[in-house]
């Protein structure tokens, strides 16, 4: 199939998905009112990347799932920062985006149905993101505020440097075994 036959497709199928949704949310009054709970601004930034993994998903172009992951997660972000007013958050919040291309690289690569690839490229991004966050996050939260179960980071940084320090020494190994699999 080519570029413009699948583009036709993959745009109009979009489009039938967001006026069914609509249609549904308008005709439907409890899905209205759910609808409306989650109707503000960071929600539809969130929309606008899970749209860029569907469009990837129905056009058969695995690569939009990292725009959208990364869209999607900004977009998550903003929700959690608009609805407790904590905009001081991205002194740390920062450190999910790469963890965010992680998740996206993650599903391109099982859309491929190529597994240890998903697991090694998109999983070792979301392990650093997530490890950035949590030091990041100890370190401004004091400051800056956010989520409670940041409060006690700092009690664990002799556990997270462990823990990062075995990942370094056995992540080569684990490749090396995986390449002789």
């Amino acid at each position: 199939m080519d570029g413009s036959r699948r583009s036709s497709i993959t745009g109009g199928a979009l489009l039938i998905l967001i006026g069914g949704w609509l249609l549904a949310v308008e005709l439907y009054e409890p899905l209205g009112d759910w609808a409306a709970n989650f109707s503000e601004w960071p929600m539809w930034v969130v929309a606008f990347g899970v749209l860029f993994m569907l469009a990837g998903v129905i056009g058969g172009a695995p690569g939009m799932a990292v725009p959208g992951a990364i869209i999607a997660g900004i977009g998550g972000i903003l929700f959690y920062q608009n609805a407790t007013n904590e905009w001081a958050t991205w002194a740390y919040a920062w450190t999910l985006i790469p963890g965010f291309a992680g998740v996206g690289t993650f599903l391109a690569y099982l859309m491929r149905g190529n597994f240890k690839r998903a697991f090694r490229e998109g999983g070792g991004a979301v392990v650093t993101s997530l490890f950035l966050f949590g030091v990041f996050g100890g370190f401004f939260h004091p400051v800056v505020g956010g989520p409670e179960f940041l409060e006690n980071v700092v009690d664990y940084w002799p556990a997270l440097l462990i823990l990062a320090g075995l990942w370094l020494l056995l992540r080569p190994a684990l490749r090396r075994k995986a390449e002789v699999i």
